[in-house]
């Protein structure tokens, strides 16, 4: 029978368990992932099944290490994953850490835009460095998503977006997620690509100041390619500021609504 090893067709024998294959192929694995689950090494392995093995603290060459890094995905996920290519406009408290959770995931291709720097206040919700104060925020995420995933390509734009060049700058894009501060900008960019980019959907967000109820901040299907994350009234102001905590969690809804529409559960 043929199972997938480390994303390799091999052939195995019939009641073969996970730690003959380990034994045979990479001794000492301490780390069995079987089907994107931690498995015991006595499990028996059958016709199809996807395997990774890992040993801790090994640095594993290219060709290894972004199947390891989608390990726990689940077989035939990757794939679909790797062949999508998201837009980001607006890289701060939500645009950064939507691009570091797909980046995680292993999104193939990012498209980011911003023409702003990265100064110190930005470093209570931001995923920036002190180190890179100063430098263009595209420029500085760039060279972060590299050391998280080398695999993901990133295309950067330092700009302004408007109507003119927003169509141009995310055609490659199925979709666009909208990480602008202002509500101005943010009507734009929905108006822009709703009239102006058939096909491209919009995953954008709304009222995620402050520290209220986590449970508040929901992902709602406003349209067939509109769908809003937020709890829709908190705005920054004084005593509600921006905070990492609850901008992570609209960020996060972002993010994980972008793979659902990748894979297919676009329903709620």
């Amino acid at each position: 029978m043929q199972i997938s090893l480390n994303e390799k067709k091999i052939g195995i024998d019939d009641g073969s368990t996970l730690a003959l294959l380990a034994q045979r192929h990479k001794p000492g694995a301490d780390v069995v992932i079987l089907n994107g689950f931690p498995a015991p090494l006595d499990t028996v392995l059958h016709d199809g099944d996807a395997v990774f093995l890992i040993k801790r603290g090994e640095q594993p060459d290219e060709e290894e290490l972004e199947y390891l890094l989608a390990s726990r995905h689940t077989p035939g996920v990757h794939a679909r994953l790797k062949g999508a290519v998201v837009g980001i406009a607006g890289v701060g408290g939500l645009g950064s850490a939507v691009a570091v959770a797909l980046a995680r995931v292993g999104i193939g291709r990012l498209v980011v835009a911003d023409f702003d720097v990265v100064e110190p206040s930005n470093l209570n919700r931001q995923q920036y460095f002190v180190d890179q104060i100063g430098q263009y925020k595209v420029d500085a995420l760039v060279d972060n998503l590299r050391r998280i995933n080398p695999y993901v390509a990133v295309e950067a734009h330092r700009v302004v977006l408007g109507p003119d060049n927003l169509p141009g700058i995310f055609a490659p894009c199925s979709i666009v997620v909208e990480a602008f501060d202002r509500a101005d900008m943010k009507a734009m960019l929905v108006d822009t690509v709703l009239e102006r980019m058939p096909g491209i959907t919009v995953v954008a967000a709304s009222g995620m100041a402050g520290y209220g109820p986590n449970n508040a901040i929901v992902t709602r299907r406003v349209s067939d390619r509109l769908y809003l994350v937020g709890d829709g009234v908190s705005e920054a102001r004084p005593g509600n500021g921006l905070m990492a905590p609850r901008v992570g969690i609209a960020a996060s809804h972002q993010a994980n609504q972008v793979v659902r529409i990748i894979l297919g559960e676009e329903e709620l």
